[in-house]
């Protein structure tokens, strides 16, 4: 069973930086694409960032394409969401998720191909 567990989360100034983490445990999670998710209370799930297991290839919803970076260091199991320029627009929960094919070729930002899922990690951007 794999197990993920976000952190880095917080209160943050617009205009900032902040870098998250997601640290993975059980599975062969470094065979796994991983993506970053986020969801603000009583809106859907939303799509920010994904890496292939290997980490060449990525993938970003257009809010955070120029902005956030996602990167992995598979011999550390965790993944990473560095995130620049924030906005308040940013606030949110921030989720991260494993899909659990081993080495699948094509990310995907659909959240229900990710079967794993950590419980979340705050970003609040004030303005």
């Amino acid at each position: 069973q794999v197990q993920l567990v976000e952190s880095g989360g917080k209160l943050v100034q617009a205009g900032g930086s902040l870098r998250l983490s997601c640290a993975a445990s059980g599975g062969t999670v470094s065979s796994y694409n991983m993506g970053w998710f986020r969801q603000v209370a009583g809106k859907e799930r939303e799509f920010v960032a994904a890496i292939s297991w290997s980490g060449g290839n990525v993938h970003y919803a257009d809010s955070t394409k120029g902005r956030f970076t996602i990167s992995r260091d598979n011999a550390k199991n965790t993944v990473y969401l560095q995130m620049n320029s924030l906005k308040p627009e940013d606030t949110a929960v921030y989720y991260c998720a494993a899909d659990s094919t081993s080495y699948r070729a094509d990310l995907f930002p659909e959240d229900w191909m990710y079967e794993y899922w950590g419980q979340g990690t705050q970003l609040t951007v004030s303005s």
